[in-house]
């Protein structure tokens, strides 16, 4: 039996040039991304690469990311989530912290259990069910998960299918009380160049990540910028920019370095998984919204609100949601 962790040594591309197996994942990248772009589906710089990494690992291709361009790719990402926070997140969670934290504990109980039914009945390893099954930043879990021994690939089948669900779901109750065909949110993909804030974000990265692996921290790169940029700009030390050029080169690193270690094996194996894992999905999420209910009734939050603010995943394209 072939094993699912490492790639099929065959396929039509492994006999290609190095060069055309890179021309066929570019091309594959930019196309599937700007369909996922155009149909509104979420991380879709990061997802269309990533898919068409997988097809072309399923395919026998044998090309690799330089794993220091990952390592760097990591810490961008982490200073992207550190530049998000801002002191008037935490006053409005200590207002009323013991309601937002029951809903965040409530969550992650529902989605340990979850994942632990899926181990409990052999549909996937522990942790690998556990990391796919926990709410949150999805590529943050996979990053993780990857630190942590669990098999990243099925983790990131898990998580972006659920950053899919929710998200379509999201945008559809949205529709049930703002009409957003009226609203549009252009990219502006090269926007004038903060010269201080961009080369704090350079450095914030570069030296998040090396501290990281320093201090020995799981997903090193990541948590190690996330940590630092973190207190930094709470701080009032720094601010960060992360032009949608640089952003879209990280997530496609990301989604290539995941994609190109599927082969036919792990994917035949995520398939036979796919109704469960997508059972999952849809009680998690059914228990999100009871959540939602709840935090609209007792704190008087409109149910649009508490809906996209309890969504298990997605952060980014619910905010966008949210914001419009």
């Amino acid at each position: 039996m072939t094993d699912p962790s490492h790639p099929s040594p065959g396929g039509p591309l492994a006999s290609m040039p190095k060069a055309a197996q890179w021309l066929f994942l570019l091309a594959g990248s930019v196309l599937l991304a700007v369909m996922l772009e155009l149909a509104q589906l979420p991380a879709a710089l990061l997802i269309g690469p990533m898919l068409a990494a997988i097809a072309a690992g399923s395919y026998g291709a044998n090309i690799r990311i330089w794993r220091p361009a990952f390592g760097i790719s990591q810490a961008l990402v982490g200073v992207l989530v550190a530049g998000s926070l801002s002191p008037e997140i935490f006053s409005s969670f200590f207002a009323r912290w013991p309601l937002f934290l029951t809903a965040v504990l409530a969550t992650v109980a529902a989605s340990s259990f979850l994942g632990y039914l899926i181990s409990r009945w052999k549909i996937l390893p522990g942790t690998t069910a556990v990391w796919g099954s926990s709410p949150g930043a999805a590529t943050a879990m996979v990053l993780m998960a990857d630190a942590f021994g669990a098999d990243a690939r099925l983790v990131a089948f898990m998580q972006y299918l659920r950053v899919i669900f929710v998200t379509v779901a999201a945008a559809m109750i949205a529709r049930l009380w703002v009409d957003p065909s009226g609203v549009s949110v252009p990219t502006v993909w090269f926007p004038p160049i903060e010269t201080e804030a961009f080369a704090a974000t350079i450095l914030v990265a570069l030296a998040g990540g090396g501290l990281g692996r320093l201090l020995r921290l799981p997903a090193p790169y990541f948590l190690g910028a996330l940590i630092l940029a973190a207190g930094l700009h709470l701080g009032g030390l720094a601010d960060f920019q992360i032009p949608e050029w640089l952003r879209a080169i990280s997530y496609t690193l990301i989604g290539w370095t995941i994609g190109l270690n599927f082969n036919r094996a792990i994917l035949r194996h995520a398939t036979r998984a796919l109704p469960q894992v997508v059972l999952s999905i849809l009680v998690l999420m059914a228990f999100c919204g009871g959540l939602a209910f709840l935090l609209s009734a007792e704190m008087g939050v409109d149910p649009l609100t508490a809906y996209l603010a309890t969504s298990p995943g997605g952060m980014d394209s619910v905010a966008i949601i949210a914001a419009a």
